[in-house]
């Protein structure tokens, strides 16, 4: 290429009446900027650059972010790749490294058109690959090369918020042109694109501004003179400030000689004009990555689809399996629940074949009442659940239960039979029961083992005293002091903490409602309603003694009964909600902790938070007071003298045990009891 070739001409001086040309190395490998308000001539201006360099063969790759640029086909063999159907091939991210091959090696000039691509994010990463691969390539090459980017403000902004892309164009202004690439950014807004890409330009083209922001930053850069004149350029006209020759110009800037495809349409028929195509060799390469991803795809779509089958065959496999345990853990109650009606008393005998006592002749089987009991599932699984909570209360206590369906000590109390009928002789009985029960609570030795085996109906329940539920609730173990706050709070957290989750649940929702029955407290806790599930995990908080039996099949929250029993009611309420809170802070939120357990829980908001300052009657943070810690001082020095099997009787401590209950008003008479014997 001789000099003459070395300038292009792309418009006349308006003031010496001459044609201004532009050095082709400094266009191809510079960093330039043409700006100007919409209508002003700044497109026009860019697609006269690129009609010269077209006119030459050398090498570019124009950003479309509008659709305007392909006009130049209407003249020029240029590759328009884009998203639209009109391009002549559509493209995505993985064209980027082909489109960079036939750009710089093949010598193809490129309309990249974003303007289609319905998602942004995919449009402005298949620019950054592009430029990516542009810039790399061309530190090997070396191959001048121009890059024009329309709308460069949403790419490179002034304001921050710049992404990846921005940063790659912020790199090849700073660094392409000693690889020689070159880059022109345009725009309609000079105020919102990045001063640093501004200041660096090599040529800068100022077509008609009128905003102040605008203007302001051609005073700051050409001189408060221009800033006014700007405002009064004509279409086409523009400011044209170079570095190679420090001068700044007025410039009438040819009209372009292709199709305008970025002109305001009119009120005539739009007529596109025949544009010229690219060989079909190229769009053949092109269209063989596109065959290769979309193949791609299908086999990922066809993965997708054979992982989500196997997904929900897992799925399938697993919730049968779950129903299959629950059968089989149902079988295995059903099988004990008509294990234990067989080895059960009959009603109407007095007595029972467990006991070896002879049934009646005339007595005729009460089979419409064994029937009854099993007559449904649930009756079973909760038959199954009495026979194992008494032989759990008897492995405690170290005594067999008095009647195989009365309640435990873990249960707190007796269950009530609300349906059944009472007479002189059932009165007699309950009597002599609670005799025994009485009796075999001072003195285990005298149990009778005939008492022992005798069963009650399966509604009956054995009589059991206040010290007794006391003394169940605050067996410990042996290194913790008996009837202490600590010991109290470390007990039933740990019969809650052992519970599992779905349980816990279901104590929740006891504590909200007070009184309601296990399918109810299930389904609650995120259960289902199979009342199978239900009473099986109804079972723990049963044997944990923190719900009671009420009545009717229905149960009722019973942890503040524990801590009133545990301390035989010697405490105020204030100081037994203090325990409760206590305890209850190991399943209960924090919101509703101050809250009673039966509040509406609407009434729980943001003001309902536990307040970690309150003070607490028994004493300091750890809950334990002086007066506690000097009882339970006493009671480590006294229990090294407790001999293994020494008993006491209330009545021969009665007078000893007025003395300390002044000074210990806070323990049961089952823990007195155990720190006289431990004196003893």
């Amino acid at each position: 290429m001789t000099d003459a070739q070395q300038q292009i001409p792309v418009g006349v001086d308006q003031e010496q009446d001459t044609e201004i040309s532009l050095p082709v190395v400094e266009l191809l490998t510079g960093r330039g900027f043409i700006t100007g308000k919409s209508g002003s001539g700044k497109s026009n201006t860019a697609s006269v650059v690129a009609e010269k360099l077209l006119d030459s063969a050398l090498g570019i790759l124009i950003v479309d972010v509008d659709g305007e640029y392909y006009g130049l086909k209407e003249e020029y063999e240029i590759l328009h790749a884009g998203a639209d159907d009109e391009c002549d091939i559509v493209v995505s991210p993985e064209h980027a490294e082909k489109l960079a091959n036939l750009a710089l090696e093949q010598n193809v000039p490129i309309i990249l058109d974003v303007s289609g691509y319905l998602e942004e994010e995919t449009a402005n990463e298949l620019l950054l690959e592009v430029v990516k691969q542009l810039f790399a390539k061309e530190k090997r090459l070396k191959k001048p090369f121009l890059l024009v980017i329309e709308e460069c403000h949403e790419y490179i902004p002034e304001g921050g918020g710049m992404d990846e892309t921005g940063k790659m164009l912020i790199k090849v202004g700073k660094r392409g042109r000693k690889h020689g690439l070159g880059i022109v950014g345009i725009s309609q807004r000079p105020a919102d694109v990045k001063k640093d890409f501004i200041t660096q330009c090599d040529w800068l083209c100022w077509h008609r501004l009128t905003w102040d922001n605008d203007t302001k930053v051609v005073g700051r850069i050409l001189g408060s003179k221009y800033a006014s004149a700007v405002e009064d350029l004509g279409d086409g006209e523009a400011f044209l400030m170079t570095d190679w020759d420090e001068s700044i110009r007025r410039i009438q800037f040819h009209r372009k000689e292709t199709f305008d495809a970025g002109a305001t349409p009119g009120l005539d028929d739009f007529e596109r004009p025949e544009l010229k195509s690219v060989s079909s060799d190229l769009v053949g390469e092109l269209q063989s990555i596109s065959d290769e991803e979309e193949r791609r795809e299908s086999e990922i779509a066809d993965l997708k689809q054979e992982l989500e089958k196997k997904d929900r065959r897992i799925a399938d496999l697993e919730r049968e399996l779950e129903e299959a345990r629950d059968l089989s853990d149902m079988a295995d109650q059903f099988a004990q629940a008509l294990l234990g009606k067989a080895e059960a008393p009959y009603r109407g005998g007095g007595g029972g074949r467990a006991a070896g006592i002879p049934e009646r002749p005339d007595a005729a089987p009460d089979d419409d009442d064994d029937q009854s009991v099993l007559k449904s599932y649930d009756e079973a699984v909760a038959a199954t659940e009495k026979r194992a909570e008494g032989a759990a209360d008897a492995d405690e206590s170290g005594t067999e239960p008095a009647s195989e369906s009365g309640a435990s000590a873990a249960d707190g109390g007796a269950e009530i039979d609300d349906g059944s009928a009472t007479d002189a002789d059932g009165a007699d009985a309950d009597a002599a029961d609670a005799d025994a029960a009485d009796a075999e609570a001072a003195d285990p030795s005298t149990t009778d083992p005939a008492t022992e085996a005798k069963e009650g109906p399966p509604d009956d329940v054995d009589p059991v005293t206040r010290d007794d539920v006391a003394e169940s609730a605050l067996r410990f173990d042996d290194a913790i002091e008996l009837g202490t706050r600590e010991a109290v709070i470390e007990e039933l957290r740990s019969r809650i903490e052992s519970l599992p989750e779905l349980s816990r649940g279901m104590l929740r929702h006891y504590r909200r409602e007070g009184a309601s029955d296990p399918v109810a407290a299930h389904i609650d806790a995120g259960g289902d309603g199979d009342s199978g599930h239900a009473y099986s995990r109804h079972r723990p908080i049963r044997r944990a003694g923190l719900i009671r039996h009420a009545g009717r099949g229905s149960y009722a929250y019973a942890v503040p009964d524990l801590v009133r029993e545990a301390y035989a009611d010697r405490l105020d309420e204030d100081q037994v909600d203090e325990i409760v809170r206590a305890v209850e802070r190991v399943f209960v939120p924090p919101a509703e902790l101050n809250y009673p357990p039966d509040a509406d829980p609407a009434e729980v908001g943001d003001g309902a938070a536990v307040e970690a300052g309150d003070e607490s009657a028994f004493g300091d943070a750890d809950g334990a007071t002086a007066e506690d810690d000097e009882a339970a001082a006493d009671r480590e020095e006294n229990a090294a003298s407790v001999e293994a099997g020494e008993t006491a009787e209330a009545g021969e401590t009665a007078e000893s045990n007025e003395t300390e209950t002044a000074t210990d008003p806070g323990l049961s008479d089952a823990a007195r009891r155990f720190a006289e014997r431990s004196e003893r």
